[in-house]
C-alpha cells in the first residue's frame, strides 16, 4: 500500500539530537539531580537555570559524560549509528563523541585552554585529534577561527595567559566549535566576565549558535543570558525540574512559585 503525503512528510522530519530520560544522581543521602527529562532537537538552545546547589551542575555533567549517573538514559542520534544511549558506549566511543560532535565550554576558559599552547595550538589540536595533519591548513583554520570570535588573527602564536578574560573565554569557544560539532554544553560561559564585555561574548555566542545550527544545553544562573539565548527554559530546585516551557513564556507568566522568586529578585535588581 503506497504510502500517504502525510506519513511521507513525518519521514524526513528529523528526531531529537538528544534524548534525557529519567536521569539521576545522587551523592549518598543527597540529591544531586533526579528524574529529568526532555528532548533537545538540531539547532536548538535549553536554558537550565536555577540558584546554587538546584542541580544544574550537576545535570551537565552527567549529560556530558564527566559524572556516571545513577539512573536514566542520554540518547544522542549520532551520524553513523542513529540514537544511541551514551552511558552504555565504549571508553573510545566516548572520547571519540567529545572531539567530534560533543563539545564542552567552561566558565573558568583556563580550565578548557592549554595554558602553554598558543593560541593557533589550542585552535589546531582539535583538528589534529580529528585527523588533520598538513600544517598550513590547521593554522590558516585556527587564523580563521580566531577572526570568527573576534581575535586578531596576528595573536595566532601568542600564549593564552597574555589574553584577557574575555578574550580566553572567546579562544575556548573557537576551540571547542572549530570541528564543527553538533552538540555543546556550556556551564557559566559569562561568568566572572565584566558587564561590557559579557554582552560583547553573548552576542557573539548567537550569532555562531545560528550560523553553524548548534544545539546547547546552557547552564546559568543569569535569567538575561538566558533570555537572549536560549529557546526553551527548565527552571531546577533541589535537583528536580520545577517548571519548563518555552523560554519567553517561562519568564514572562512563570507558573511555579520559585520561578516566580527567580524572576522577580531579578527584576529588582
Amino acid at each position: 500500500m503506497a504510502m500517504s503525503a502525510a506519513a511521507l512528510e513525518m519521514q524526513d522530519v528529523p528526531g531529537p539530537l538528544l534524548s534525557v530520560r529519567n536521569v539521576g544522581k545522587r551523592y549518598g543521602a543527597r540529591i544531586g539531580c533526579s528524574d529529568v527529562s526532555f528532548d533537545l532537537w538540531p539547532g536548538e538552545v535549553l536554558g537550565v537555570v536555577g540558584e546554587s546547589g538546584s542541580g544544574k551542575s550537576t545535570l551537565l555533567s552527567c549529560l556530558s559524560g564527566q559524572l556516571r549517573p545513577d539512573e536514566g538514559e542520554v540518547i544522542f542520534d549520532t551520524r553513523d549509528q542513529g540514537p544511541r544511549d551514551t552511558l552504555l558506549m565504549s571508553e573510545p566511543e566516548r572520547r571519540r563523541l567529545g572531539r567530534t560532535d560533543w563539545a564542552f565550554v567552561h566558565q573558568n576558559p583556563r580550565d578548557g585552554l592549554r595554558l602553554g599552547v598558543s593560541a593557533g595550538g589550542n585552535v589546531g589540536e582539535r583538528l589534529m585529534a580529528n585527523g588533520a595533519r598538513h600544517y598550513g591548513r590547521i593554522r590558516a583554520t585556527a587564523q580563521d577561527w580566531l577572526t570568527r570570535v573576534e581575535i586578531d588573527p596576528s595573536r595566532v602564536d601568542d600564549r593564552p595567559r597574555q589574553f584577557s578574560g574575555g578574550m580566553q573565554q572567546r579562544l575556548q569557544i573557537a576551540r571547542n566549535l572549530v570541528s564543527g560539532p553538533r552538540l555543546a554544553f556550556m556551564d557559566e560561559p559569562t561568568g566572572g566576565l565584566d558587564v561590557s564585555v559579557q554582552a560583547r561574548l553573548l552576542d557573539l555566542l548567537r550569532g555562531l549558535v545560528r550560523d553553524i545550527g548548534l544545539s546547547v544545553v546552557l547552564v546559568t544562573h543569569d535569567l538575561a543570558v538566558v533570555r537572549l539565548l536560549a529557546d526553551r527554559l527548565m527552571v531546577m530546585k533541589d535537583g528536580r525540574v520545577i517548571e519548563s516551557g518555552l523560554t519567553d513564556q517561562v519568564l514572562d507568566d512563570p507558573q511555579h512559585a520559585y520561578t516566580q522568586l527567580l524572576v522577580s529578585s531579578v527584576l529588582q535588581v
